[in-house]
């Protein structure tokens, strides 16, 4: 059926749209659409406009940062369960207690600072959440990140040094490059430390990432709308 006026722009027909999208690139890759996770990414967002998604089948959800996420995160987890929430933006240290409360995966573990954190988090009894290690792939001097040079080594001390359980890598490409280029990149480092977990993928460039392994695909202004 085609959906026509409101219809068309509401926040079901959104995430209809873009999990249609994410299934036809998953099915040209050769891959099953299920092989690819859809995280909602709510930053700027309020909780008026995040229900409508939750209310339409969205359950993952990503925010850029702590403070953000905790105004309106505990009372939408409080009356929907089985939320899930990703930080998906840089994490200082000082705010690693509040986030291990809130966050169920980290996608931006991106020194060692913040990899020592974590061990004594864990060694006082917390919980730690799933974790992505975030590449810098261009190197860009104003992003965070660990270097596409250092990956191998930092990933050989956060398993063997710190014990730290690492499920994939992260990247967010420059702006001005062909993003293929770092979803490749991104990729080949993945397998060649036997990381099954690909987060790279934005609103505009998600499909081209499915086709270079993308497992989870963090989508903002295809769901929500331009940001103010």
């Amino acid at each position: 059926m085609t959906m026509t006026g409101s219809d068309a722009t509401s926040p079901a027909a959104r995430l209809a749209a873009i999990r249609s999208r994410i299934a036809e690139a998953a099915r040209a890759a050769g891959r099953a659409a299920g092989d690819v996770t859809l995280v909602a990414v709510s930053k700027t967002f309020g909780v008026d406009e995040i229900v409508p998604l939750i209310e339409a089948g969205q359950r993952i959800f990503g925010e850029n940062r702590v403070q953000e996420a905790t105004a309106k995160w505990p009372a939408l987890k409080a009356r929907f369960p089985d939320l899930e929430l990703h930080l998906i933006g840089p994490l200082q240290t000082n705010k690693l207690d509040d986030a291990l409360g809130l966050f169920d995966a980290f996608h931006t573990l991106d020194r060692e600072k913040l990899a020592l954190a974590l061990v004594k988090a864990r060694d006082r009894g917390l919980r730690l959440p799933r974790l992505f290690v975030q590449v810098n792939t261009g190197e860009e001097p104003q992003k965070a990140g660990i270097a596409p040079a250092d990956t191998d080594g930092f990933l050989v001390r956060c398993r063997d040094d710190w014990a730290l359980s690492i499920e994939g890598l992260m990247c967010i490409p420059p702006l001005d490059e062909e993003p293929a280029l770092h979803f490749a990149l991104l990729e080949k480092l993945a397998r060649r430390n036997g990381l099954a977990k690909l987060s790279m993928g934005m609103s505009g460039d998600f499909e081209k990432a499915i086709a270079f392994g993308a497992t989870h695909v963090r989508v903002g202004s295809a769901l929500f709308g331009a940001r103010s």
